[in-house]
């Protein structure tokens, strides 16, 4: 985005700034997109900064200082996979760059843009998310050094880190941060979000936090030390951490030095009718018309369809349920008829839908009839698929 869009929109400045480690592609398969637009269609000036340098804070000052705060993230892949094999092999290409370039997005790249933003507006919030923040929210073991690293939230020094799908905790960040607008803002004041990781200087403070629970009603992890010590108890947390995330009431807490890493209960998944609303947003489907090369990635999904979200596997290899979680959410079928219909008015409709599904892709429609808090299975399907997982095949026929 440009300076230029900002004023043929009539703006003189932004309340949320993205930064992103993936070129712009308005695509609702492209989180940063995606997000752009929910907040717009929430009210929000959105500007989004598509693998800016990381050597000067330069073209992260192109578009202003944002009113509220600036979103981090590395893109759609974790930076290092995206620039390494399992070999640990420098990849040669990026899907997510024009021309399938390798090389234009940093190493570690939400930490790198979180300092870029840092530099570029002292002072002002910065939220991470994404897929690299996510799955890095806890200690966690970096393939890439065969080390234990600590949470990318104390590493990045971030003020907040939104794990999962941000739609409702991005909002809800916006409008805290609307709300303090004037007066100095504290990190203090987006505590507590759903979705969400914070640092604390100690687990009864952090439970001050609105909404926040009683300390004696809290996951304690161990702590990062503990990890170091003995790796065993990576493990434990692990478990710990999944089974906070599948049953979805309880916040978490993890101890890294002298600071107390905070996790509040999953956000609620977004139901049918608010899925349906977040995919009729006005996407072009296409990359921002300043890139002059084709980007793979955005080539390759370019007429693909979400149905639904979630997985109610618990797969060990997979992060789809750490991230999305293990509650089905399905769009209707009207919504979806909606979108082909939508597709086949695009300029560069070639007659055909690549995909339809998600990241689970035979399970539109799919529930569970019990209660998720209370069930004590991680896995719906395995050893056997549970009494009370309903599904209708038929309908997806």
């Amino acid at each position: 985005m440009s300076r230029e869009e900002m004023a043929r929109r009539g703006w003189d400045a932004l309340d949320v700034l993205l930064v992103t480690g993936d070129a712009y592609v308005d695509h609702p398969s492209f989180g940063t997109a995606m997000l752009g637009r929910w907040l717009e269609a929430n009210g929000y000036r959105v500007g989004i900064v598509a693998q800016p340098r990381w050597d000067t804070p330069s073209e992260v000052l192109e578009l202003g200082r944002p009113k509220l705060f600036a979103g981090v993230t590395a893109g759609a892949l974790d930076s290092m996979l995206a620039h390494y094999t399992a070999f640990r092999k420098k990849r040669s290409d990026d899907a997510y760059t024009p021309g399938g370039r390798a090389g234009a997005r940093p190493n570690r790249a939400t930490i790198v843009y979180t300092n870029l933003v840092r530099q570029a507006f002292p002072g002002l919030p910065v939220v991470i998310g994404g897929i690299e923040a996510s799955l890095r929210r806890a200690t966690h073991y970096d393939f890439w050094t065969d080390k234990v690293r600590r949470s990318i939230l104390l590493d990045s020094k971030a003020d907040l880190l939104i794990y999962g799908m941000a739609e409702r905790a991005i909002i809800e960040t916006a409008r805290r941060l609307e709300a303090t607008s004037g007066d100095e803002i504290h990190a203090e004041a987006l505590w507590g979000i759903p979705g969400t990781a914070f640092a604390a200087s100690s687990l009864s403070r952090a439970c001050e936090a609105p909404d926040g629970p009683p300390d004696t009603d809290v996951v304690v992890l161990p702590s990062h030390e503990a990890i170091a010590a003995d790796p065993k108890e990576l493990m434990t947390a692990t478990l710990a951490i999944e089974r906070q995330v599948r049953q979805a009431a309880q916040w978490a807490v993890q101890a890294n030095g002298a600071r107390q890493v905070v996790f509040t209960p999953p956000a609620r998944p977004l139901d049918t009718a608010e899925l349906d609303a977040l995919y009729a947003l006005p996407f072009t489907r296409r990359a921002h018309p300043s890139y002059t090369e084709p980007i793979p990635a955005a080539d390759m999904i370019q007429f693909s369809i979400t149905s639904h979200r979630g997985c109610a596997a618990g797969c060990t290899f997979c992060s789809i349920a750490m991230h999305q979680g293990r509650r089905l959410r399905s769009r209707s079928a009207e919504s979806l008829e909606r979108e082909v219909l939508t597709l086949t008015r695009h300029p560069d409709w070639a007659g055909s839908i690549s995909d339809v599904g998600g990241p689970t892709a035979n399970m539109w429609g799919a529930r569970c009839r019990a209660n998720p808090e209370a069930c004590q299975r991680e896995d719906c399907l395995w050893p056997d698929i549970c009494a009370h997982f309903e599904m209708d095949e038929a309908a997806q026929v």
